[in-house]
């Protein structure tokens, strides 16, 4: 706080601390009074200072101030774990939701869940913060350890998220019973039944938020930098481990008790930092005061958005205040910074350029070899020879009605998608000079899910609605990306990291509008995995059809611009192009494709990445032999999941959404780690 009279420090501290906690007991009595039956605050007092033996009062102290006080624990325990996150790892943007700490804790207790229930025997914690403990050194050590960059960080923190949450969702899909209970608390929620929640997390927050005000002094001198604070006398390898082991014990014990509820350790020190405090005594303690309040201010409108017994979990609407707050943040370093955005570098150079003559054939030969391989998986399996009696008409009626209808339909399903995804992925590369743009990445999928899951609630998921509302979502985020993207400059990995806030909000907007239909949840769900599951001729014809009559020959007659553009805007625009028109032209038509994909076979990201980096790979940077390069590798990936998601562990079925999240998060890793 520099800069400012004493009387300007009092009135800020007054504000501060003495305006929070006003707020805080506020937030609590509104808090306490939501819900089916009013309770006058009078009545909330007397409950609480007079306790009598009836149904008001225990309603107050059984139910209603348990979930409140778990809020403001909660709450508190993110921000000061997002503190000492930010301080330790110099990163701004650190949270546990950005650095993946959320997803591997809920990864860790899902899978206790399923493979040591007696182990785990009720209590998670320790499975829990294993699994934060773990993600966030895999997450720091990837992104280049002390050398790591914010962007590259929150990048790799993003991909391991992915990562985890496809792993999860396969093991909810095939433990279905096990983890039944895991779902609601999987999305975030405060509803607590008695005080056993409040009692089991009290000693933990408490010896952790004691750890981090003691070693302030020490997070004040580690800020000074690794070196400033050694050359102090100071163990900076210990403090940090102190410090992490703190901060990841305050996530892990309110994820095994709330679920992971994200963007509350973003929101709350920034808000103190605006303030300009510096010390992080100070800050701490403010932050876990303000902590407090989001949550509890985020929980209260959940119940005032949906006062229905089947609330809304308090995770999505603390994701639609904070992804709107990383992007405010992401923008504001932006500005006057240009680290890390080389896209040449992190593009991919060809190790050996192939000519088209020799690589598309050896393209067509793998896809063909893979389609009967898909084609014969299963467990009915036939020879090549059956395939060719179907089509012709010469095979009995259940072969014919096996290929055509059933394993013909969805290779081919799985082959387009994975065509379109792929040149949706190349286009927004080119046009953003992004080479990591993708569909997923930079938000557009999850738009075409908000949508497309609109469309399924309002109008029940008939006829063309889903296909248009999944066009209309991902054309609205297309224009949202595109607004931010000049705004960043188009710079590569701001321009990612800004996707993750948008995909943040969108997927905030997805668990709300599956909470709410009801009728449509478990199809809902089954859609949003991504997967090509049941699914066949009628996605052909409905979703599939009409971009490769359409857009993708507009691409192939357009897509030369993209070379034009890769040499910069000023020189571009000195060649003759329309710059600005030309971007959109092209950033449209991917995000038209994207968003028919989506309504084909739900959220599947990733193909859209690793296909073009694959192609740019084999064939170089021209764009007029990548698109065709690269929508048959994207067709060939995609294929190559469905046949693996039928097979790796029949009779039961993985989404193909979740193999190419586990194939491509990797790869993803490996490209930022190659970049360093």
């Amino acid at each position: 706080m520099k800069n400012k009279t004493p009387r300007q420090h009092t009135m800020l501290a007054v504000l501060t601390f003495g305006g929070g906690t006003a707020l805080l007991f506020v937030l609590t009595f509104v808090h306490i009074n939501q819900g089916d039956v009013s309770i006058p605050v009078s009545l909330v007092v007397e409950a609480l200072t007079n306790p009598q033996d009836i149904l008001a009062h225990h309603t107050v102290r059984i139910l209603r101030m348990p979930r409140a006080v778990m809020g403001i624990l909660a709450g508190g325990a993110l921000a000061v774990s997002g503190v000492v996150l930010q301080t330790v790892t110099k990163n701004p943007l650190a949270s546990a939701s950005t650095l993946g700490i959320h997803s591997g804790t809920y990864f860790a207790v899902v899978a206790g869940t399923v493979f040591l229930p007696a182990a785990l025997s009720g209590n998670s914690l320790f499975t829990a913060f294993l699994g934060g403990l773990g993600t966030f050194l895999v997450v720091y050590m990837l992104s280049g350890g002390r050398k790591a960059t914010p962007v590259r960080m929150v990048l790799a923190g993003m991909i391991v998220t992915l990562l985890c949450s496809s792993m999860t969702n396969v093991l909810q899909i095939f433990y279905e019973q096990e983890t039944a209970g895991l779902f609601l608390w999987g999305s975030g929620t405060l509803v607590q039944n008695d005080w056993s929640g409040v009692q089991f997390a009290v000693p933990f927050v408490a010896v952790s938020l004691g750890i981090v005000l003691i070693m302030s002094s020490q997070l004040d001198t580690l800020k000074l930098g690794d070196d400033v604070a050694a050359g102090l006398g100071q163990n900076v390898h210990l403090v940090k481990f102190i410090s992490v082991v703190a901060a990841v014990m305050l996530t892990s014990v309110m994820v095994s008790v709330v679920g992971p509820i994200g963007f509350v350790g973003l929101i709350a020190p920034h808000i103190i930092k605006r303030l300009g405090y510096r010390k992080h005594f100070s800050i701490t303690t403010a932050s876990f005061i303000w902590g407090g309040n989001v949550l509890l201010a985020a929980d209260i409108a959940a119940r005032v958005i949906d006062p229905s017994f089947s609330e809304l979990p308090v995770g999505a609407i603390s994701a639609l205040i904070g992804a709107p707050w990383l992007i405010w943040l992401v923008l504001r370093m932006q500005q006057g910074r240009a680290g890390e955005q080389n896209s040449s570098v992190m593009a991919g150079r060809p190790t050996r350029e192939l000519p088209l003559t020799v690589l598309l054939p050896v393209l067509t030969g793998l896809i063909i070899i893979m389609g009967f391989i898909s084609l014969a998986s299963g467990n009915y399996g036939f020879e090549p020879i059956a395939f060719f009696q179907a089509v012709s008409g010469s095979s009995n009626e259940f072969m014919k009605n096996l290929i055509i209808d059933f394993r013909l339909s969805r290779a081919l399903l799985s082959f387009l998608a994975g065509m379109i995804l792929a040149a949706s992925g190349l286009v927004f590369q080119g046009v953003l000079r992004n080479p990591l743009a993708d569909p997923s990445v930079i938000g557009i999928t999850s738009g075409g899910g908000d949508g497309a899951l609109t469309a399924m609630y309002v109008f029940g998921g008939t006829g063309i609605w889903v296909p248009a509302g999944a066009m209309a979502g991902a054309i609205l985020f297309f224009c949202i990306v595109m607004l931010l993207a000049v705004r960043a400059g188009f710079q590569p990995a701001t321009l990612a990291l800004l996707g993750i806030g948008v995909s943040a909000f969108g997927s905030a907007v997805i668990q709300i509008l599956v909470v709410q239909a009801d009728v449509t949840v478990t199809s809902a769900l089954t859609w949003l995995s991504g997967t090509t599951y049941a699914k066949g001729w009628s996605e052909i014809t409905a979703y599939l059809i009409w971009p490769l009559l359409f857009v993708i020959p507009f691409l192939l007659l357009r897509i030369r611009v993209l070379d034009t553009l890769a040499l910069g805007d000023d020189t571009a625009a000195g060649l003759g192009l329309k710059v600005t028109r030309t971007r959109f032209q092209m950033a449209l038509a991917a995000a038209v494709l994207a968003a028919f994909s989506v309504a084909a076979v739900g959220s599947i990201g990733f193909i859209g990445l690793i296909a073009p980096h694959a192609a740019r790979l084999l064939i170089g940077p021209s764009h007029q032999k990548l698109l065709p390069v690269s929508i048959l590798i994207g067709g060939l990936l995609l294929l190559a999941a469905d046949t693996l998601s039928r097979t790796l562990l029949a009779p039961n079925e993985i989404p193909s959404g979740a193999v190419v999240a586990i194939i491509g998060a990797p790869y993803f890793l490996w490209l930022m780690r190659r970049k360093r």
